[in-house]
């Protein structure tokens, strides 16, 4: 024991020693040693778990020089790297326990483009769809499409020779390749680009490291060529690692070396820039969705599919297509993937066709469809039914549903979750319906759960198979199962990595590629990385090396989550479930998916990152003894609290080194926008236990006085909402907002309310028991509760007026509840025995509400989410029936009249995220109200503007706030006139206000108006 002490000792100094070399030599990047930046970096999409000594961030070709040229100097000659782009990688290929090589964060430019010769060069942390986006208005696209395609890296395609759906059209990464700029482990700068083999071979001949890799490369491929291709099965996906066979041309005239660094894992050098090769964007595209009976019958179908000449053929099977329904995705695919009446849809093929003119694809189309109908009439290969759509937007809408695939699968339920391990294998396509048929009768021996999806136009199918790692027993059928799937690819002369690579199924390369040809790859390891420290272990080890090859029985995720507490584990699900499937790294700006995340590009500050670094505190945290669950109950239940005095006294101790304190720091960036508990396939939901290790937190160490200010926003308000112009005019000079910002950290507070609702609302419109009581019959049937909230109420009263105008235009009854403080600003704080008390309170009004059984019906998205979401985790069975709907829900429930005689108006809606993830219909209930008063109402899609409750109001977050609201809403808002603008969070109209100096209105003010 004392000697593994000595030895982390002595790393961490050699670490830290090579950290001062770094930044004395100008690294212009992020060095990161912190416990929280390595344990994200620890993991990616696969099953496994290796905690790297550092993370390195360059910035530009000259910060990767510098890292292995330093590297090469005495005493770092034992560290060893690992690349890294967006670790959406499924086998562990970017993991490393040496120093994490991220190109991701900062080397993401797109450096030139040709459109006449049609290539573009980028830096490998450039992101699949930011490149396309960037290509589309020239017409062109880089064209391997991933399902991770809105956060994999060029980078990372490059080493894993990434290619997806349409590869029979479009090929795999390597086919788009024309040079690279790859930095060898001693520093050395090589350029690779396709040449002449005479060219290639005075190249060879000069005295240089690059000269003798080109010589012998030259060498080994070229002698061994007969061999390669006998033992290579002609299969378009088919990686290698080192990819022998393609160096050369078929006539042996052309040489690329970069084909033997594209898919090399990282193992050989650091890939930095790449010179890719574009495809002319296809106009026209028709797909069509086929149903099935059963699955078997999709997959044997598939041939049929692809001898029509499509350009893809894609597949789901029942389980994949249950998961999407239960998701937020299917909102958007429903009404193109309608059920078929009376036949339960089992299967589902997705064909596409694409083309220059209509005319190219119209024959293949209607082809098709003829034959479809005759199979359907003569009830032939199980085909049910199908659909065909040419809308391009609707295409990418069932692909998005298609690419979610792979997280929703991870969302099972239960403790057995679906995992890769096994699941790219490629088979010849025709051999693909009885490989599955013996890999299903293989998995249902073990009497295990899995889905399916994937490329049968190209004989990958994605399996996963479910099981608990938890489990020592599982993990051993792991191994099993890893075993008997290569000899069953084998018996179909496939290959087990057909799409996503070796990482730690390395250990599998000798027994295929048979002892003379893999020792081949290892000598071009051996020219390469002679001494093993690139990403040592994957593909294969230098030829005299004794070191071994990495395994599928390495180091797992599972085995960080077995020593914590089953009971633990149920309580904090969420956490605990998230599978590194990565979909919170999404590039988009216009996608609500973790704020945080895009402006800062830490992934720490991701819900993936929370995730991770919960789950280890909550690790830590049991390991100390700690009883989480009784813990979180005496703290709800105001039990053994601790003193403010024992609190400034931890608080005091600044060099008593604390994990906890790392975790907070991730926590403070969270917007709590909730974006992640229904964008994330796994629902990974953030702020609930964000403020369930907040309210842990500050029972050891003090809060700062900001938190208690809007932790009793609430119940201050309705106080100071009494004196609007002296709370408004102390709130907005100079001298206050200087204290507040120093003292507090606040600026920009909203004003209150000029006019209190109480004068804008008549008397008669306010709630009391003997009010309701003395209503006629009628008009108590005709009532709708009017839920107030801390922001409408006392800083838009006007809103609240507007509406209950509205609801008297629409023949209704308003009446407007006593406000009640609903809580949601003390959980975002984690003041959650606070909170519990205020939810309780509201409930049991709420509830006695609702017995008069007339809707209630609320104005601002978060608060009324809260009643749903936190009102249900903290008071359970107690929270009662009640139920508080936002307008646009209310008003699609009712009749409101056409209108033609309305003069045409048109407006731009922007939603408030919380309601575009949880409500993703709201937007067309919009829409369909205002059509029906003449009016068209355009709904653009946005990310968070950057306010986010509080979070905007942080001195501390202003920089952060306003780069979300320029890189998402500044274009939306500068480009329409302000009085058309309808946004319906009150927290991004104060964000609008701030930035634009106009604040928009909500939705029901413009309707109010339509309505006279």
């Amino acid at each position: 024991m004392i000697a593994n002490i000595s030895q982390q000792d002595s790393a961490n100094e050699l670490i830290n020693l090579y950290q001062s070399k770094l930044t004395d030599a100008d690294f212009s990047g992020d060095i990161d040693t912190s416990y929280a930046t390595r344990l994200v970096t620890s993991t990616d999409n696969s099953i496994y778990q290796e905690i790297p000594q550092a993370v390195l961030f360059p910035r530009t070709n000259r910060d990767v020089q510098l890292a292995l040229e330093i590297a090469q100097q005495d005493p770092f000659l034992s560290l060893t790297f690992g690349p890294r782009g967006g670790g959406t990688g499924t086998n562990g290929q970017s993991l490393t326990p040496g120093i994490v090589i991220d190109l991701s964060r900062h080397m993401r430019e797109i450096l030139e483009i040709n459109e006449q010769e049609g290539w573009v060069r980028v830096q490998a942390g450039v992101i699949k769809d930011q490149l396309n986006d960037f290509l589309r208005p020239y017409g062109y696209f880089f064209s391997p499409d991933l399902s991770t395609s809105n956060r994999a890296t060029i980078g990372g395609m490059v080493n894993t020779d990434a290619s997806g759906q349409g590869s029979l059209v479009y090929g795999k990464t390597s086919d788009h390749v024309l040079g690279l700029k790859t930095f060898l482990v001693d520093g050395t700068e090589l350029n690779t680009s396709k040449l002449a083999i005479d060219k290639a071979e005075l190249l060879a001949e000069q005295n240089s490291k690059t000269s003798h890799i080109y010589a012998n490369v030259i060498e080994i491929c070229r002698s061994n060529r007969a061999l390669i291709l006998e033992k290579f099965p002609r299969l378009n996906r088919f990686l290698t690692g080192y990819d022998l066979e393609n160096v050369f041309d078929d006539s042996l005239t052309t040489f690329d070396l970069s084909r033997i660094i594209t898919g090399s894992e990282g193992s050989l050098g650091v890939v930095t820039e790449a010179k890719l090769n574009l495809t002319p964007i296809q106009p026209y595209k028709t797909l069509i969705n086929i149903k099935y009976d059963s699955f078997e019958s999709a997959l044997r179908n598939s041939p049929f599919l692809v001898s029509a000449n499509a350009t893809s053929v894609e597949t789901v099977d029942s389980k994949v297509l249950g998961l999407a329904k239960e998701d937020i995705i299917w909102h958007s695919v429903s009404d193109l993937i309608q059920d078929v009446p009376g036949v339960e849809m089992q299967g589902l093929n997705m064909v596409e066709f694409n083309g220059g003119s209509e005319d190219e694809i119209s024959s293949k189309v209607d082809s098709l469809c003829q034959r479809l109908d005759q199979l359907i009439a003569n009830k032939e290969a199980g085909v049910i039914g199908y659909q065909l759509t040419n809308n391009k937007a609707d295409i990418l809408k069932i692909y998005a549903m298609r690419k979610k695939s792979v997280g929703l699968l991870g969302n099972a339920k239960g403790n057995k979750k679906p995992l890769a391990f096994a699941e790219d294998t490629a088979v010849p396509p025709e051999n693909l319906a009885d490989f599955i048929i013996e890999f299903r009768e293989l998995l249902d021996s073990y009497q295990l759960d899995y889905g399916m999806f994937g490329h049968v136009d190209a004989g990958v199918l994605h399996v996963r198979p479910a099981l608990d790692m938890c489990d020592p027993e599982q993990e051993k059928l792991l191994r099993v199962i890893s075993d008997k799937v290569v000899a069953l690819t084998a018996k179909y002369r496939g290959l087990m990595w057909g799409e996503h690579g070796k990482g730690y199924r390395s250990e599998y390369g000798p027994e295929f590629f048979g002892e003379q040809l893999f020792n081949e790859l290892r000598k071009i390891k051996s020219l390469f990385d002679k001494n093993n420290r690139l990403n040592p272990g994957k593909i294969c080890t230098p030829l005299d090396s004794s070191d071994q090859l990495v395994s599928v029985d390495a180091q797992k995720r599972a085995w960080f989550d077995r020593t914590i507490p089953t009971e633990v584990k149920v309580n904090y699900e969420a956490p605990i479930n998230c599978n590194g499937n990565g979909l919170c790294f999404n590039y988009d700006d216009n996608s609500p998916m973790c704020p945080s995340y895009k402006v800062t590009k830490d992934r720490r500050n991701s819900p993936k990152g929370r995730a991770g670094l919960f789950k280890e505190w909550l690790r830590l945290q049991s390991n100390k003894g700690v009883d989480l669950i009784a813990a979180e109950k005496q703290l709800i239940n105001h039990e053994n609290d601790t003193t403010w005095w024992e609190r400034f006294l931890n608080t005091r101790k600044k060099n008593e080194y604390d994990f906890s304190h790392e975790v907070k720091a991730s926590m403070d960036e969270c917007l709590a926008c909730k974006a992640c508990t229904t964008a994330c396939p796994i629902k990974v939901d953030v702020p609930t236990f964000r403020a369930k290790f907040l309210n842990f937190y500050y029972s050891r160490y003090n809060r700062p006085l900001k938190d208690y200010l809007v932790a009793n926003i609430e119940r201050a308000l309705p106080t100071m909402a009494k004196f609007p112009n002296l709370v408004n005019a102390l709130q907005s000079n100079r001298i206050s907002n200087f204290f507040v910002e120093r003292l507090i950290g606040y600026i920009d507070s909203p004003a209150l309310s000029k006019v209190q609702l109480s004068k804008l609302v008549p008397n008669k419109y306010f709630y009391s028991e003997r009010s309701f009581e003395k209503l006629s019959d009628e008009e108590q049937k005709s009532v709708v509760f009017v839920v107030q909230d801390p922001f409408t109420s006392f800083y838009e009263a006007e809103l609240v007026s507007d509406f209950v105008q509205v609801i008297s235009k629409l023949g209704f009854y308003p009446l407007v509840l006593p406000f009640k403080p609903n809580g949601k600003p003390q959980h975002v704080k984690g003041f959650l025995k606070e909170f519990k008390s205020t939810a309780k309170t509201a409930a049991q009004f709420l509830n006695t509400i609702s017995e008069y059984n007339r809707p209630l019906v609320g104005l601002d998205a978060s608060l009324v989410m809260c009643y749903r979401d936190e009102y249900n985790d903290i008071l359970k069975e107690s929270r009662g029936d009640f139920k508080v709907q936002l307008a646009h829900e209310w008003l699609a429930t009712i009749d409101i009249p056409t209108a033609a005689t309305i003069s045409p108006s048109k407006f731009t809606l922007i939603s408030h995220c919380t309601e575009t993830t949880a409500m993703p219909e709201s937007k067309n209930v919009w829409q369909g109200i205002f059509n029906k008063l003449n009016s068209n109402l355009e709904a653009v899609n946005t990310g968070c503007c950057g306010m986010a409750g509080t979070y905007g109001h942080e001195a501390q977050n202003q920089e952060n706030s306003k780069a979300l609201y320029e890189s998402s809403w500044q274009h939306h808002i500068d480009n329409a006139a302000q009085d058309e603008i309808l946004v319906t969070g009150f927290s991004c109209r104060c964000q609008v206000k701030r930035f634009s100096g106009e604040k928009p209105k909500h939705p029901l003010q413009a309707l109010n108006k339509l309505l006279d």
